[in-house]
């Protein structure tokens, strides 16, 4: 063994020793990490460890909680990915009053990860942070959305719904299914984008004579200070982000509880779009039964879905699935997706544990 390797080694006992003196000393609280990466933000949480058989309380303690802008490699790069996550990171560690030793596990959602390279490409920078005995997790963003809606638990099936669209869903087996989430190019027309880029096409549609004549023109106008239809396409252009363009997705409702048809279509077509993505995961995983009539819960998250608004999308989507799914349930989750990340990031621990103990 060489010099450097023997110092390097010597260096990783003392701060295990460090570490476990501190613990048992209680000059720091053991905490579990989630953290959401989406379109628009990312939040971190840090919520501190607690008893595996204590029935877990509402609301859950957080020690810490950042919220800072997109770290999606995929929107923003990696060298601003990755400068993004270390920020919100360091600002929940500095809010809980604790530090770096003190994380015993650590779990990412993030939009878009759906192959192991991408797991293991974020995996590599969170090794560059943590400490050697912290785990690291990494999952699509909506296995911690399902996790916030059941508690930790991965059994039934979530569907999100926001700036972009999924849904994501887990047997008890442990077998998991998916649909949608491919982003607007491939069509998520259930989406805060879709739904906006829709009344756009149909204010030009409106404006040619290709299609019926709709309030969505003058709302959509007035809400961008615009004078004519002919400007939209400079303005969309400018800046095709989608989250500029989801955010429209109010005036569509509004237009929608005046009883404008171009309006409404565009809103029941998205709720089918967003039931049927559920349903074909279910079918999947065969969530509902034999009989299917089978109880399974479905997490319902994301913006699009919570208008609370006389025009109420989320209720839409769930008359849609129970009629073909009796036993379908909703849920709204009573944590954020980012503490739904932290309880899996303490479950999985637990997991692993476990397995070891009895291997």
């Amino acid at each position: 063994m060489g010099k450097a390797m023997e110092i390097q080694m010597s260096i990783k006992r003392k701060l295990k020793v460090m570490i476990t003196v501190k613990m048992e000393m209680g000059l720091i609280m053991e905490s579990f990490w989630g953290l959401m990466v989406g379109a628009t933000s990312t939040v971190c949480v840090c919520i501190p460890l607690f008893s595996s058989s204590k029935t877990l309380a509402y609301p859950l303690p957080v020690l810490g909680r950042a919220v800072s802008g997109c770290s999606n490699h995929n929107s923003v790069g990696e060298n601003a990915a990755r400068d993004t996550l270390e920020e919100v990171m360091a600002e929940a560690l500095s809010k809980s009053g604790s530090d770096w030793s003190a994380v015993r596990a650590v779990c990412l959602g993030v939009s878009g990860v759906n192959h192991p390279t991408d797991q293991e490409r974020i995996l590599n920078w969170l090794r560059e942070i943590f400490l050697s005995h912290v785990k690291l997790y990494v999952h699509n963003d909506a296995v911690a959305a399902l996790a916030s809606g059941t508690m930790g638990k991965l059994h039934g099936c979530v569907l999100i719904a926001g700036t972009g669209c999924i849904s994501y869903g887990f047997a008890e087996d442990g077998r998991e299914a998916r649909a949608s989430g491919a982003g607007p190019v491939l069509g998520d027309w259930g989406s805060g984008y879709g739904i906006a880029a829709k009344a756009l096409t149909a204010v030009i549609r409106a404006h040619d004579g290709r299609g019926p004549q709709t309030m969505l023109t003058n709302k959509i106008l007035k809400a961008l200070s615009l004078s004519s239809p002919d400007e939209l396409i400079g303005w969309t252009y400018a800046d095709p982000s989608w989250a500029r363009i989801a955010a429209l997705v109010p005036e569509v409702v509004s237009c929608a509880e005046a009883c404008d048809q171009v309006a409404t279509k565009i809103l029941v077509d998205a709720a089918q779009d967003l039931a049927l993505s559920v349903k074909a995961v279910v079918q999947r995983l065969h969530l509902c039964g034999e009989d299917g009539n089978g109880s399974f819960p479905v997490v319902m998250v994301g913006g699009v879905l919570e208008a609370n608004k006389t025009w109420d999308i989320g209720k839409e989507v769930v008359k849609c699935i129970q009629e073909q799914f009796p036993g379908a349930h909703p849920i709204t989750p009573q944590v954020e997706p980012a503490v739904g990340a932290a309880l899996l990031a303490r479950n999985f621990l637990m997991k692993e544990s476990t397995k070891n103990i009895h291997s």
